[in-house]
């Protein structure tokens, strides 16, 4: 493996994150008008929450961060659990990396980078819903490695995407019953 530069998250690099999410996460995780929209909530001042780790011209990682105050909470958040006002807390969309380049430190890189940027925008702390059932439930892990806090578990998030966008999930297929932990990172922790 070379070495791995990061970069914040640019329209440029839209078709190739486009092409590894849909590969890891399930046909239609995302689409180009999703993406659009993503990169647009992690901006703050010209301050960019989200990154993209390059191997050359290969993209083969990405973390889309939306930031404090961009987001919206939904019935899978539990904000009376945070100990944080929700204008404070930035959301962790989405952690990427390619199989072939796995345990290599770079999700953390990314996250580190997300979390630095998130504090400039003025976030104390960050949301996600960890996807529990990824391979040997490594996201959960590499989370709560992280520092990331459980706050709860939500089955069945993503059956509204299965619904509502077309989302095949890669384990369930269009009946999706995974099950989301709604994690919380305080920053200073990762």
């Amino acid at each position: 493996m070379s070495t791995i530069e990061y970069l914040p998250l640019h329209q440029d690099h839209f078709a190739r994150l486009l092409t590894l999410a849909n590969s890891v996460h399930g046909d239609n995780y995302m689409d180009l008008p999703a993406l659009q929209a993503y990169h647009q909530a992690g901006l703050v001042n010209n301050i960019n929450a989200s990154w993209v780790a390059l191997d050359g011209e290969r993209l083969v990682g990405f973390r889309i961060t939306w930031a404090a105050g961009n987001w919206q909470t939904d019935k899978w958040c539990s904000p009376t659990l945070w100990g944080l006002p929700e204008n404070q807390v930035c959301y962790f969309k989405c952690n990427t990396v390619d199989s072939q380049y796995r345990a290599a430190g770079i999700g953390s890189q990314m996250l580190k980078l997300s979390v630095r940027e998130a504090a400039k925008q003025g976030a104390r702390a960050g949301l996600a819903h960890i996807w529990m059932q990824s391979p040997g439930n490594s996201a959960f892990k590499y989370f709560t490695k992280c520092g990331g806090e459980l706050i709860k578990e939500h089955p069945g998030k993503w059956q509204e995407n299965c619904d509502n966008e077309g989302y095949v999930c890669p384990i369930c297929g269009t009946q999706c019953d995974c099950v989301a932990a709604e994690m919380l990172l305080k920053f200073g922790q990762a």
